[in-house]
């Protein structure tokens, strides 16, 4: 079986042929989006303050809230901090999870009230926790319940219904077409494709030959991914799949420049200059203060992890990622990238690049 390469040694003018297209906006049912590429939406990452830096290097480009659990938002009767939009936030799209089709309705009338552009529905997760209950990619195993999720949200809202899902439970349950179609009959205007099974977890290459097949039969757009994690990368699977765009998710991770940097070779056919070491660490600073402001000590705790996923390609950076896992005020941390960003600066600047993940 063809198997992709999560960064293919494929030179970057083998894509001339379809930039044309690529460039032009992407049509999600009656929403247009400027851009090819979109951010995934990560539980724990993709909130208001990550989303705020990938915008500032991809400003047309669809970002996604983090997961939201719909029963427990109606329940409560408020919305999740996890909804949060900000003003002028646009293009972005909420998405939930849950398996009943009336609390999916109901949190996606208050998502679009809270400014959402389009409705993600989540039936891709292999998380135990919520597969158990019925809803991420168990979804695929039941795909009439699927069925009646989509049309009680499609009638519920007027903005554009999305699904996030995979291509099967396991090896022998790879049913992605079956339920693409399924899903596109439903009324959904757009589905994205992580190209791995629910038993591979996040593990082992993303079988992007599945997305090709997919796309031939399907008249909506069709969004690849799974091991996007560069320009090569996000080219090699456009070039695999004849995907409409790729949506990049762990490549992003202490890496918010990647989404802007697919965007912007699509519509150019040029790189943009990859940030320094430097850079890196300023965002990281950014970052930190960010949630510091945002959650408060809890923004503090979730930054950690953060941390280690900037701080990376120098000497000292292991024992630096150390001490950013133990900090526990904004200052301590700030106090940390400060000596270290004031040290690097004195380095040539072959020193300051991109490392290898």
């Amino acid at each position: 079986m063809l198997m992709s390469s999560p960064d293919p040694p494929l030179p970057l003018p083998q894509l001339s042929l379809r930039r044309s297209v690529l460039s032009t906006p992407l049509e999600i049912g009656s929403f247009a989006v400027n851009s090819r590429v979109l951010q995934s939406p990560l539980s724990g990452v993709t909130d208001l303050v990550f989303r705020r830096l990938v915008r500032r290097y991809a400003p047309d480009s669809m970002l996604y809230t983090e997961m939201v659990h719909a029963s427990q938002v109606c329940r409560a009767r408020k919305l999740a901090k996890v909804m949060d939009v900000a003003p002028g936030e646009q293009p972005i799209s909420v998405q939930l999870f849950d398996c009943r089709p009336h609390f999916l309705a109901e949190a996606a009338q208050m998502a679009v009230a809270e400014g959402a552009n389009t409705i993600d529905l989540n039936m891709g997760c292999p998380v135990n926790k919520i597969t158990k209950k019925g809803g991420g990619s168990s979804l695929l195993r039941d795909p009439d319940t699927a069925v009646a999720i989509v049309k009680a949200v499609v009638a519920a809202v007027k903005v554009p219904v999305t699904v996030k899902t995979r291509i099967g439970w396991n090896d022998d349950e790879i049913n992605i077409l079956d339920f693409a179609i399924r899903m596109q009959d439903a009324g959904i205007q757009m589905i994205t494709i992580h190209a791995r099974t629910r038993a591979q977890g996040y593990h082992g290459l993303a079988r992007w030959q599945w997305i090709r097949r997919v796309k031939n039969q399907l008249s909506i757009p069709v969004i690849a991914n799974g091991d996007i994690v560069s320009i090569e990368s996000a080219i090699a699977c456009l070039e695999i799949t004849d995907a409409d765009g790729v949506m990049c998710s762990r490549g992003t991770l202490g890496y918010p420049y990647l989404v802007g940097e697919i965007d912007h070779f699509l519509k150019t056919g040029q790189r943009r200059p990859l940030p320094t070491i430097v850079e890196r660490l300023q965002s990281a600073r950014e970052h930190l203060q960010g949630l510091w402001h945002y959650k408060g000590i809890k923004g503090i705790h979730q930054a950690r992890k953060h941390m280690t996923w900037y701080v990376k390609g120098f000497t000292g950076a292991a024992e630096l990622r150390d001490k950013l896992c133990q900090i526990n005020t904004v200052e301590e941390g700030t106090a940390l990238l400060d000596r270290t960003i004031c040290h690097l600066s004195t380095k040539p600047k072959s020193y300051n690049k991109k490392p290898r993940e």
